[in-house]
C-alpha cells in the first residue's frame, strides 16, 4: 500500500545537472560580486548535486571549488583591507 502519491513527472538526473551547472556558474560570477551570498550558494548547489549522484559530476566538483574560493577570496579581502569590495585595487 502506498502512503504517498506518485511523483508528477519524473525527476532525477536532469535536475542534477541543472544544479551542477548552476553551481558553476554561481561560482565563476561570485569570485567577481556577491562572493559572500554567491559563495555558499554554489556549494550548497555543488554538495546536492554531488549526493544526487549528478552524470556532470566534474562541474559540479568545479562549482564547490568555485564557491569555496568565492569565500576564500572574501576572506583575504577582509583581511588585507577590513572590506569586502573590491576597492583594494582602486
Amino acid at each position: 500500500m502506498r502512503m504517498t502519491a506518485p511523483p508528477a513527472r519524473a525527476t532525477g538526473r536532469q535536475d542534477t545537472e541543472g544544479m551542477a551547472v548552476a553551481s558553476f556558474v554561481l561560482g565563476l560570477v561570485g569570485l567577481l560580486v556577491l562572493n559572500l551570498v554567491l559563495g555558499p550558494i554554489a556549494i550548497v548547489l555543488a554538495v546536492l548535486a554531488l549526493r544526487r549522484d549528478t552524470p556532470r559530476r566534474f562541474r559540479a566538483l568545479l562549482g564547490l571549488g568555485l564557491g569555496i574560493a568565492d569565500l576564500v577570496v572574501l576572506f583575504v579581502l577582509m583581511a588585507a583591507n577590513g572590506t569586502t569590495s573590491w576597492t583594494i585595487f582602486s
